[in-house]
């Protein structure tokens, strides 16, 4: 989602908020039949389909929802951490151009990515325990409660647990990307800067779900590491137990076998298409109701650009230029008046 100069900084970024709020609630059910899959608890022992009736069943329509508040708040911190470190390193690796390679821009994105999660990490871990608790009895009534208990009873370093995984998942999820974007002329027999907005919207999805792929692994042992608490019934409700990061690597793979690191796979796959599909879609959506009270569009429903309006003039500019124009009609009329008597 670029920015458009069109826009103002406060516009641009409640956009982005309304999009990522829209697409992450709209697509909740299967982020927590994921994240369940990922963790072994009862929901998930007879596999994907059967995990959503297993969550309906126990739990009724709004477990599906469980966890949901406090990933939408998490998104503004993240976005801005993100968005602050990937600009910093940009900048100290353009040339004199001001171009910047295709793999560091890549890697400038994983490394914004690092930093944000790890900043706002303990909210991912309350996150996780809000999902596999059963909503029914639960053990944290809210996040403030959780972040609570968590402190209290298990320590501050309980808030960063499996923290390391998010460094460690980065490397094949930036390879990952790296290789898909590196074949996209093959892929579509021409250039990358020929690429309509349906090829880019399909290149991301597809970046995404390799890249996603790759780290898989890393991510269920991470969310094993989250849930699992000696304070909570079951552990957590995970499936193996185990004493630390490699010791769950091989205990998955004892119990379950190599495939059981990308147990919840199907459910993050099919959640990339429709994610990125809405959040695009919203955000668009949003834009258009900016520019449209920015004055540069006729309609919000469409982007028939305002007759006699310069695109390129920003907001600040625009408003401006429209007062400064008023201003001169309205001395105009005042002089034509005074003429006349």
């Amino acid at each position: 989602m670029k920015r458009d100069n069109r826009m103002s900084a406060s516009q641009s970024l409640i956009s982005g908020g309304v999009a990522g709020v829209f697409s992450r609630t709209a697509t909740s059910p299967l982020d927590v039949v994921k994240i369940v899959t990922q963790v072994g608890t009862f929901h998930s022992k007879r596999g994907f389909l059967n995990a959503f009736h297993a969550v309906y069943q126990q739990e009724g329509l709004r477990a599906f929802w469980k966890g949901n508040y406090v990933a939408c708040i998490r998104l503004v911190p993240y976005s801005a951490v993100q968005l602050a470190t990937y600009n910093r390193f940009i900048q100290l690796h353009m040339d004199d151009l001001g171009r910047v390679s295709q793999w560091r821009a890549i890697v400038a994105g994983s490394v914004a990515g690092i930093v944000a999660a790890l900043v706002i990490y303990p909210s991912d871990v309350i996150k996780t325990r809000l999902i596999v608790q059963n909503s029914l009895d639960p053990a944290y009534r809210g996040v403030l409660h959780a972040l609570r208990c968590i402190y209290r009873k298990e320590g501050f370093l309980a808030l960063y647990r499996g923290a390391s995984l998010t460094v460690l998942g980065a490397i094949p999820f930036s390879c990952g990307s790296f290789l898909v974007y590196m074949n996209l002329d093959k892929l579509w027999g021409e250039p990358s800067f020929r690429f309509t907005p349906l090829q880019n919207f399909i290149n991301g999805c597809l970046a995404a779900g390799v890249a996603q792929t790759l780290s898989f692994p890393f991510e269920t042992v991470k969310r094993k590491m989250q849930a699992q608490s000696p304070v909570l019934p079951h552990y957590g409700g995970v499936d193996v137990h185990f004493t630390g990061m490699v010791d769950c690597f091989r205990q998955v793979v004892k119990v379950q076998g190599f495939l059981g690191l990308w147990n919840g796979l199907t459910a993050n796959l099919l959640k990339i298409v429709p994610y990125f599909g809405l959040m695009f879609s919203s955000f668009e959506f949003c834009k258009r109701v900016c520019l449209y009270k920015n004055g540069y569009i006729v309609s919000p429903l469409s982007y028939q650009l305002a007759p006699g309006v310069d695109q390129s003039l920003g907001p600040q500019e625009l408003r401006e230029l429209r007062r400064l124009l008023r201003n001169r009609s309205f001395k105009s009329e005042r002089s034509t008046v005074s003429n006349r008597w």
